[in-house]
């Protein structure tokens, strides 16, 4: 026992000091430096006496710490869990005292899962990872089962998000024929909801005997999933002076007294998009100028939605058909009952408890890089 411990605790203590070093050069979420400066540098801020005059800003400040302390905290609690795990084996070697080696090895289960829980912290460190997210789900090859593995594998994720305290609305939806969806949006609110949720995208593939032949036979139903972060409309448009054109000149009327005597109309030419703009619809130069701003930045605001609608569409173009071949897991009613994920290896047979959003070792292994050495291989 005591040499499983020994070995336990050199392995398990190397891989935490690397990951805190590794991260901590990458700027990673174990940058405990950072963190623990940034953690003081609010709490100085906190202390001055307009730090509440923009209270949307304070409370902002005030989540960061929160979350900040959180991830400190944690890291800390695994340290502090390891030493105290060193100290009693140390005690139990010295002194060949086996309740020791007992208590040592009691606390190993528990740090462990911490340990586990940093890892997969590191993992949801992305740009993305802590935003809300939207979840589409299509039916694909199968007909109506396929519709109906839809809303089966909606009411999973559902439950999954319920689990973690998430909250789940369904923002748009086309209804099967004869049960099911062909297609259902969701929108799902919850902080890590697009970092574990990522996890999921891909094809997904249910093995049954259909409810829907008459003749109760056998039947594979398929079914994507697509994943994308809730991203802030309230996009900054910075406009540099080397990339526009200014100038004013006299505006055109229908005569007489509405002739525009001075040279009030601004034209504003942005040179990367050769878009022009003319403003004279304001009292004077300055008006139509802060006008003829604010209709370009919507223009090219305009143009960097087309843009991220037409980068999508291109990711589109290249998923695999869903149906046979491209399924990253697979979920068999009959004639076994087993859920495999192809690309970690991880299965499981309570099926029952998968379709009731238990998850977590599926998102988890994905999340953490496990593969699978035979991804080939198939279960029929």
């Amino acid at each position: 026992m005591l040499t499983r411990i020994a070995t336990w605790r050199t392995t398990r203590w190397r891989r935490s000091t690397a990951c805190e070093s590794a991260c901590w050069r990458s700027g990673g979420i174990f940058d405990l430096d950072r963190k623990r400066s940034r953690i003081s540098l609010i709490d100085r801020d906190s202390t001055l006496p307009n730090f509440w005059d923009d209270n949307t800003k304070a409370q902002a400040l005030l989540k960061e710490k929160s979350t900040l302390e959180a991830s400190v905290g944690a890291f800390d609690k695994a340290l502090r869990g390891l030493d105290d795990a060193q100290t009693l084996m140390e005690l139990a070697r010295e002194a060949n005292d086996e309740a020791s080696a007992q208590e040592a090895e009691g606390l190993l289960p528990t740090l462990e899962g911490d340990i586990a829980k940093l890892e997969l912290a590191r993992m949801l460190s992305g740009e993305n990872d802590r935003s809300n997210c939207f979840m589409d789900i299509n039916a694909g090859a199968g007909g109506t089962d396929s519709m109906d593995w839809a809303a089966m594998l909606m009411r999973m994720y559902t439950r999954f998000c319920e689990e973690r305290g998430w909250e789940v609305e369904i923002s748009d939806m086309v209804a099967g024929e004869e049960a099911g969806f062909k297609n259902v949006s969701l929108h799902i609110r919850g902080e890590y909801a697009y970092g574990y949720l990522k996890a999921e995208v891909g094809v997904h593939r249910l093995v049954r005997i259909s409810p829907f032949d008459a003749n109760a036979r056998r039947q594979t139903a398929f079914a994507s999933v697509d994943v994308y972060p809730e991203v802030d409309d309230s996009i900054r448009i910075d406009i540099p002076e080397k990339d526009y054109e200014l100038k004013f000149i006299r505006g055109g009327g229908a005569g007489g007294q509405k002739v525009n005597k001075t040279s009030s109309t601004a034209q504003l030419r942005h040179l990367p998009t050769n878009i022009l703009i003319t403003c004279q619809t304001e009292r004077s130069q300055s008006a139509n100028k802060d006008m003829a701003f604010k209709i370009l930045r919507a223009r090219l605001y305009e143009l960097e939605l087309k843009k991220r609608e037409a980068e999508r569409d291109a990711a589109e173009a290249q998923k695999k058909d869903i149906s046979f071949g491209s399924q990253i897991r697979s979920y068999v009613l009959a004639p076994y009952r087993m859920v495999k994920d192809l690309r970690t290896g991880v299965e499981t047979g309570n099926v029952d408890a998968v379709l009731d959003g238990d998850l977590e070792q599926f998102v988890t292994a994905q999340l953490l890089g496990v593969k699978n050495p035979n991804r080939s291989a198939s279960i029929d």
